[in-house]
């Protein structure tokens, strides 16, 4: 049986990638560690920026990495195992993760700051130039 999917139009060319990238997130979205994603309005010079901000309470700089694989941007998080500790009770969960986010065309991620146990990483999309390409047609006899 042959699964017809929306990206399968003749119109959508090259669009396959985007399909593949879709299941990937749908596969990897466990809930876990908690984010809020905020437009930060940009001055009459600045365009908009997008904050997302990760609660990431117990890890430090070292065990966080923020990278930009193809056009995802990932945040993987890994404790290091501390010393032998004898725990009366245990509530904070000491888990690795990996968040994924898909950037589209043109989004920089300017930057990553850990405070109070947030991670925040700021992106921005440049206001791309209106372009307009005239294509010559050509006659043959």
């Amino acid at each position: 049986m042959t699964r017809i999917t929306p990206f399968a139009s003749p119109l959508l060319l090259g669009f396959d990638s985007m399909e593949k990238t879709l299941e990937r997130i749908a596969k990897a979205s466990d809930g876990y560690p908690p984010y809020n994603i905020e437009r930060l309005r940009g001055s009459d010079d600045a365009p908009d920026r997008l904050r997302i901000t990760l609660a990431v309470a117990g890890f430090s700089e070292e065990e966080l990495d923020v990278s930009v694989e193809e056009n995802q941007l990932v945040i993987r998080g890994r404790q290091l195992e501390q010393a032998e500790r004898d725990y009366l009770y245990r509530g904070i969960a000491a888990r690795q993760f990996q968040r994924m986010f898909v950037l589209a065309d043109g989004m920089h991620v300017l930057g990553a700051a850990l405070r109070n146990g947030l991670l925040s990483v700021d992106l921005i999309r440049p206001e791309p130039e209106r372009m307009v390409k005239k294509i010559n047609i050509s006659v043959s006899q």
